[in-house]
């Protein structure tokens, strides 16, 4: 099923044109990416120039003004191509950027749409290598120091680490006097071949993943590094609640993450569709084993129920009062679309036997990609712990002894 014939596709995306017509190429070039683990430079480069990169940002700032659902149909195109170039997009328009975008100064989003608009992946920086799910655990501090605060602390799992320039860094903000105020957000450029090489900021180690193998994940590290007070993020709750707001902005990341996902099952889909109907054994195509018809009719619908949910989640943060995508769908969404991506992907491969287990095809490298949407952006459990919670009307709290608690 293409995209331009769901419901959701109403009106004309130009963006989506626009990636049909670099879809050929990056799907080509997606395995090349995968085996030399180098970041899609290239791919980039054609992104900006097709105006890809940043199409969220207002118009003003110099964007393109699209909506998250369009942005979630222009992911979805181009994970049936490359996972690795999808990832890109969803940062480059969802999550951190849309955070700075909506909570940001003029002065903040003037600094930063050209930067994203040029090509940059900006960095989200929560996670630490004590503070995965329980994020709120995180050790790394910002300490106000005149007109700057001080950073210390480490970053793990730091998607995009040596390669963003933007960073949006999550710290424990703390006053000059020693009061703690809150979780903020602290916006950080780092542009090396420009000379700008922050003090105090370093990249410790990049992981060697199982898939995506072009995108670094990244431990940074900060010692004494000094932020500009005029690159705190600060929400309309402050730092006090501004952990809340800066994560409500990551609802967009989320369904992003979750488009991947479906985008992937969705050229997997493809890929088994066409190889059922090409490949004879017993004298007949494959197409023709009641068994296989089985396989395919579900996952055509994991994919449909996926896209459904994606694509409403999305289009929530267009209704009254929104200005990003309603928390409660967006979890859901991305715990279903994560988990069904993996068995659909699972399922092409097995249709291609052998054949899909070896690089011939691209689905053994859409199998270690897909892998991965389960764990990062939130964990399936803990999303349907955050579903669960919304469905029964109460709080779900993780830490020991919490649901006593007052």
């Amino acid at each position: 099923m293409n995209v331009q014939n769901d419901i959701f596709s109403a009106t004309q995306n130009s963006y989506l044109d626009r990636m049909r017509a670099l879809s050929p190429a990056f799907a080509e070039r997606a395995g090349h990416w995968d085996r030399e683990r180098q970041y899609p430079w290239q791919n980039v480069q054609e992104l900006a120039q097709a105006g890809l990169m940043g199409m969220t940002i207002p118009e003003r700032f110099g964007g393109g003004g699209a909506t998250f659902l369009q942005c979630a149909q222009v992911v979805e195109e181009a994970a049936r191509s490359c996972t690795l170039t999808a990832r890109i997009l969803v940062e480059a328009n969802m999550g951190g950027i849309s955070a700075v975008m909506t909570y940001g100064t003029d002065a903040q989003r003037e600094f930063t749409a050209p930067i994203v608009l040029a090509g940059d992946k900006p960095a989200i920086c929560i996670t630490e290598p004590d503070a995965g799910s329980a994020a709120t655990e995180m050790t790394t501090t910002a300490r106000k120091k005149g007109d700057h605060w001080i950073l210390n602390g480490c970053k793990h799992w730091i998607t995009g680490g040596g390669v963003s320039k933007l960073h949006l860094i999550f710290a424990r903000a703390i006053d000059e006097d020693g009061t703690e105020l809150g979780i903020g957000g602290f916006l950080v450029h780092v542009d090396k071949e420009k000379g700008i090489d922050p003090k105090g900021f370093s990249v410790a180690r990049v992981e060697r993943t199982m898939g995506l193998c072009g995108m670094p994940e990244a431990e940074l590290h900060f010692a004494d590094l000094e932020v500009a007070d005029n690159m705190v993020l600060r929400t309309p709750s402050g730092f006090k609640r501004g952990f809340a707001d800066l994560m409500n902005a990551y609802n967009s990341q989320r369904v992003g993450a979750g488009t991947i996902s479906m985008g992937v099952a969705a050229g997997a889909l493809e890929h088994a569709k066409r190889y059922l109907l090409e490949r004879h054994q017993f004298g007949r195509p494959l197409a023709e084993f009641q068994g296989l018809q089985w396989m395919i009719a579900d996952m055509d619908a994991a994919v449909h129920a996926s896209r459904l949910m994606l694509f409403e989640a999305a289009g929530s943060a267009e209704w009254e009062g929104n200005r990003f995508p309603d928390m409660m769908m967006a979890a859901r969404a991305k715990a279903f679309a994560s988990e069904q991506s993996i068995k659909v992907v699972n399922d092409a491969l097995q249709i291609f036997g052998a054949r899909g287990y070896g690089n011939e095809e691209p689905l053994e490298r859409m199998y270690r990609d897909v892998r991965m949407f389960t764990i990062g952006g939130g964990t399936a459990q803990i999303l349907k712990t955050q579903v669960a919670g919304a469905v029964l009307n109460i709080r779900t709290p993780q830490t020991r002894g919490a649901y006593l608690a007052d």
